[in-house]
């Protein structure tokens, strides 16, 4: 019998295991029968308890929720959790529990382990192999720390797959023989992401994939908290203020949530919050749909950003699938049916079409679904910073991955025998405006300027994990490679989104300052040569041709001084033209001294 591989759903809110069993995705039940187990841990004095069991035995400052949202996220660049974080050894984070901190890997770990032993009690057989779903925006440190919590669970990841692509192999399963272009829309607890892929006879290539891995019904939740501190008449306070348990406030909210994606209004109470009072306030479907404005705006915005990415108009896009819990919320299935022209698609199961998607992708990997391609691509373009400051992009976002893509580089100046690789991810122009996702020193054999050859090649593997390769070709022909850890990414998930926006807005800033730079380095080249060789064999000139080269000279001095990108291009090809001739006597003396 082959041995199972899993497909696991690790969510913020709920989670989810899978398996393809005679020809078929199922999800694997617990010993109560469900299907989805709340991604809570709870750490008490009499040990550790997962899903349910956790959410019976929580008393405030144990339970655990929402560590998806804080995973592979250094401390400083987190988001509030119900329990106060704080920095654990490595700069990352860690929850702070009153049994010791715990971080977002451990808890995850607890999390896929509890997953493991369901799959293991209803197969009734060891399981060590699993697919497991991240959002589509998660960054290198992200993958990396939830591959991490995979492995510490005793199982080998043998791939993770974008949420969105899995729901979407998961709406496509009965669809292998059509053709079609869907956009998949994935609001989950802790993230949202967006997706436009191509199906066509089995094969599943992704288009283009945005997101924000800080928006999620979470937020939606603490919206609910604000219009019932509000009306509660706890102006300048907070519902903490009241010391009333976190947990027991979200629960509320998410329960208020659910009820207002039916009704129109819906009562939020807490009885006996402290032993004797308790709380009772009205919350109205049109007051949650007025302060979800600025995420309702985040929305839109990434979805037509990914429409832009995709190269593709709302009509031709056959579908919007709506999966994730809060997919459910009426305003934002109507935000969906604005932005891509058509009804949303609620045909499947939002909390359990990623975890399905998952299995297929499993039973793809196992030999026990054969009829699908999967073709996923990456978010964000990376490449290496170049002389004058540059990014020099290798892999474009979008890219289908796995991808593996190498340039040669050379020295830039005499005697030069190192040089620093330093590999960015981001869609600026120039490196500073990047993130700098590692570097490192390349040694290679001392030669003349522009003779040394240096290969550089970055490798993404199909779960959107960095490695770096380097190699001297002309010298000893010694490779470096360099795994980009989990710390190596510095920067916080709202930059990420940022990102795409910077790079738009500020494109006509950029593509000058890029101008000005290679400008800039064509300038410092040529003015040296130029005085060489004037020195050299400048008396053969005519009066004119030099005085044209003096004029050309000043016209690059002034415009490395003024800064201005296209003034500066325009000098370097007026000098460039004017010593033609002398390049050419230059050739002439050197093949007549020959």
């Amino acid at each position: 019998m082959a041995e199972p591989v899993i497909g696991i759903d690790l969510g913020t809110t709920y989670s989810a295991v899978g398996i393809v069993e005679a020809g078929f995705p199922i999800l694997l039940a617990d010993e109560g029968g469900e299907r989805l187990t709340p991604s809570v841990v709870w750490f008490g004095p009499e040990g550790v308890k997962v899903g349910r069991p956790a959410l019976r035995e929580s008393p405030a400052g144990r339970l655990v929720r929402s560590a998806k949202r804080q995973i592979g996220v250094r401390f400083g660049e987190h988001i509030e959790a119900g329990l106060p974080l704080v920095r654990d050894s490595a700069g990352g984070i860690a929850f702070e529990t009153s049994e010791g901190p715990r971080t977002p890997v451990e808890v995850s770990r607890v999390l896929l382990s509890e997953l493991k032993r369901i799959a293991e009690y209803r197969l009734e057989r060891e399981v060590r192999k699993a697919v497991i779903t991240v959002p589509a925006y998660f960054n290198n440190a992200q993958r990396e720390a939830t591959k991490q919590a995979g492995e510490e669970a005793g199982l080998e990841v043998l791939r993770l797959v974008a949420e969105p692509t899995a729901a979407a192999l998961a709406y496509g399963m009965n669809k292998l023989g059509e053709s079609a272009r869907v956009a998949v829309f994935d609001l989950g607890g802790g993230t949202f992401d967006v997706s436009i892929l191509e199906l066509r006879e089995g094969v599943f290539e992704v288009l283009a994939t945005g997101g924000d891995t800080r928006l999620g019904g979470d937020d939606i939740d603490a919206l609910i908290l604000e219009l019932v501190r509000q009306g509660s008449g706890l102006v300048g306070a907070a519902l903490e203020d009241l010391e009333i348990d976190s947990d027991r406030l979200a629960r509320e909210a998410e329960r208020v949530k659910r009820e207002l994606s039916i009704e129109n209004h819906a009562v939020f109470r807490l009885p006996f919050y402290d032993g004797v009072q308790s709380l009772e306030v009205e919350v109205t479907r049109d007051d949650l749909e007025r302060v979800m404005g600025p995420l309702l705006s985040r929305m839109e915005r990434i979805c037509r950003e990914v429409l832009v990415d995709a190269a593709m108009e709302p009509e031709e896009v056959e579908a919007a699938v709506m999966v994730g819990g809060s997919s459910r919320v009426p305003v934002v299935q109507k935000l969906a049916g604005t932005v891509f022209e058509r009804e949303p698609d609620c045909s499947q199961h939002p909390d359990e079409a990623v975890a399905l998607g998952a299995s297929i992708q499993a039973g793809i990997i196992a030999g026990t679904w054969r009829e699908v391609l999967l073709l996923d691509v990456t978010p964000l373009s990376l490449g290496i910073e170049t002389l004058g400051g540059l990014m020099n992009v290798l892999i474009p976002r979008n890219t289908t991955i796995p991808c593996k893509v190498g340039e040669m580089f050379t020295n830039a100046r005499d005697g030069q025998d190192s040089m620093r690789v330093r590999v960015l991810q981001g869609e600026r122009e120039l490196a500073r405006d990047n993130w700098e996702l590692g570097k490192f020193d390349l040694s290679f054999r001392s030669a003349p300027r522009g003779k040394a050859r240096v290969g550089v090649q970055l490798s993404l593997d199909e779960n959107g994990i960095l490695e770096v390769l380097a190699r001297d070709v002309e010298g000893t022909g010694d490779d470096i490679i360099v795994r980009i850890e989990s710390a190596a990414v510095d920067v916080n998930e709202e930059a990420v989104e940022q990102m795409v926006e910077e790079s738009v807005e500020h494109a006509f800033e950029d593509m000058n300052a890029r101008i000005f730079a290679e400008a800039q380095l064509k300038a410092e080249e040529l003015l040296p040569a130029v005085r060489a060789a004037l020195a050299e064999i400048g008396s053969v000139l005519s009066k004119e041709e030099l005085e044209e080269i003096r004029l050309a000279e000043v016209a690059v001095e002034e415009g490395l001084t003024a800064g201005e990108a296209n003034l500066l291009k325009g000098a370097v090809e007026r000098l460039d033209q004017a010593t033609e001739a002398l390049a050419a006597r230059l050739v002439e003396k050197a093949i007549a001294e020959g």
